[in-house]
Order: structure tokens, then sequence, then C-alpha cells
């Protein structure tokens, strides 16, 4: 018996799909004219909160975000910052874990109230990451150093967990469920 079913892998490649081509493609553009890393945040952690949702086991968060970065690497071999979101994908189903699927999204305000602060946990974890490993110094300098990094991915972390949630939402609200009660 498998860990995930073919429903559950064709989620899993359509959201890592999604965030990976749309992160190797439009985020430099985004990140260029802005100097901020708001599409990488957006998009990813809309994505893992529809993710978590929709298949509600440990390791689904997770391996979107591998599969994603493999995509990444593909179209962007230079993207190795893109590891930060790799483990921010790992922090996102480990939280999500603990605080308990069903918990989670038993009701409108428990989901927002759950995702909001595991996106931007998670998102923040991506920034320490890129910050430490991957940003040059004057660029940090400009945003306040590695901790100012992790607080931009933070805030993109939350307009991404407000994204995924308002969607989760609209998709409970218009009685779309998920494919089977997992454990």
């Amino acid at each position: 018996m498998t860990y995930f079913d073919s429903r559950e892998l064709a989620a899993i490649a359509l959201f890592s799909a999604l965030w990976g081509v749309l992160n190797s493609l439009f985020a430099p553009i985004v990140f260029r004219m802005t100097g901020l890393p708001i599409l990488c945040d957006m998009v990813g952690f809309a994505a893992l909160s529809i993710t978590i949702w929709w298949i509600r086991k440990f390791g689904a968060a997770t391996t979107v975000g591998a599969i994603a970065t493999v995509i990444n690497f593909m179209f962007n071999p230079g993207g190795v910052h893109f590891l930060g979101f790799t483990a921010a994908s790992m922090a996102f189903d480990l939280l999500a874990k603990l605080i308990g699927y069903d918990r989670a999204f038993r009701s409108k305000l428990s989901t927002t109230v759950s995702m909001l602060p595991v996106s931007a946990l998670s998102a923040s974890v991506a920034g320490l990451i890129i910050g430490m490993f991957f940003m040059a110094a004057p660029a940090l300098d400009k945003w306040g150093g590695v901790l100012g990094w992790a607080g931009l991915h933070a805030a993109g972390g939350v307009i991404g967990g407000t994204i995924g949630t308002l969607l989760v939402v609209a998709l409970t609200s218009r009685k779309v469920k998920v494919a089977k009660a997992n454990v």
C-alpha cells in the first residue's frame, strides 16, 4: 500500500509545478523590479496551504517543496537561494502536523488562525537560510541584515498564507471536499 494515492500525487505534482514554474520564470522579474522577495512567498505558501488542506498527510508539503526545487533548478540553475524554500516547506509540513489537520481546517476561523502563522514562520525560515547562506552583505544591509530579510519573507508568507487561506475557505464554502479523510 502506498502512502500517497494517485489523486494526492496528482495534487502534489500540480502544486509543485505551479510553484516551481511561476517562481523560476516570474519571481526574478518581480525581484529585479522591487528588490523584494514577494512572488516566491506568495505563490509558495499559497500552494503549500492548499496542499495541506487537500492531502492532510505529513510529508505532502515537503514533497511539494522538493519537487518545486527541482523544477526551479531546471529553469534557473543559478537559483540556489530556493533551497531556503525547500527547508521552509519542511517547516510548514512540521508545523501543520503539530497543529493537527482536522483542527486547522475545522472552520474558517481556525483555518485563518492556523495557516497564517504557519506560513509566516515557514517563510521566515526561508528568509533566514537565504540571508545567512545566499545573500551578499551589502544587499542584506539594505534590509536590516538577516533578521530584516527574514521579516520580509515572513510578510510575504502572510500574503501567501492569506491567498491560500482565502482559496481554502472559498473551496470549502462551495462544498469542495478533500478526497478522503486521511490519518
